[in-house]
């Protein structure tokens, strides 16, 4: 690679920080900020918006369990964009839930694309950085939690203030709408591994 010019594991590295802002901050730390008007709108009590949740973390868990061998089986890109896919498609079906059970299986649905998602994306920085720079590259992507929650948390208030009781549903497809649109970014720049672009490792010298 030709010194001067920005290394493509940049650009990977960067989609992993937008996914874990679309998995965590959009799709599971913006629950929280719904939760009064959704509880409110679907007259759902506190267990059953407690089992909405539960139902979240489960598809999560069971995802980030196997997450990483499907990305290996089927490639880094199409796992992630699949999984945002599968998310923004459940997140604006959760704005139009009338029942529990509907609501209980979107978010569980939800919480699985969150999980695919979330373990291959903290992958790429082993893949595409050496091993005195993956901590920093992994510390980049987990940086999108925080920031997820931050925008969640400016710009879910104003939505639910500006439209009153159907609020929580406009919030939940505008937020799955963005997650709908960052899984086509991340297909057109992703990229498993370094190999794929002719690339070595950020950190990596050529030999010889």
């Amino acid at each position: 690679m030709k010194k001067g010019k920005l290394h493509y594991g940049w650009v990977v590295i960067s989609m992993g920080l937008l996914t874990t802002i679309a998995a965590h901050g959009f799709g599971r730390m913006a629950y929280t900020i719904i939760l009064p008007a959704m509880k409110d709108g679907l007259h759902f009590d506190y267990t059953q918006l407690g089992l909405l949740g539960t139902g979240n973390f489960i598809g999560y868990l069971t995802m980030a369990i196997i997450g990483g061998f499907l990305a290996a089986r089927f490639g880094t890109r199409i796992v992630i964009t699949l999984a945002l896919v599968l998310m923004g498609i459940t997140m604006i079906l959760t704005g139009l839930a009338e029942t529990f059970g509907f609501a209980f299986a979107m978010r569980l649905m939800t919480g699985l694309g969150n999980g695919a998602s979330y373990v291959p994306a903290m992958a790429l920085g082993s893949a595409w950085f050496s091993m005195e720079r993956r901590g920093f590259a992994t510390g980049i992507v987990s940086a999108g939690i925080g920031a997820g929650t931050l925008i969640s948390g400016l710009v879910v208030p104003p939505i639910l203030e500006a439209f009153g009781p159907e609020g929580w549903r406009i919030s939940w497809y505008i937020l799955g709408g963005a997650v709908i649109l960052i899984s086509g970014v991340v297909f057109l720049f992703v990229r498993s591994r370094p190999e794929e672009r002719g690339l070595l490792p950020v950190g990596v010298k050529e030999k010889g």
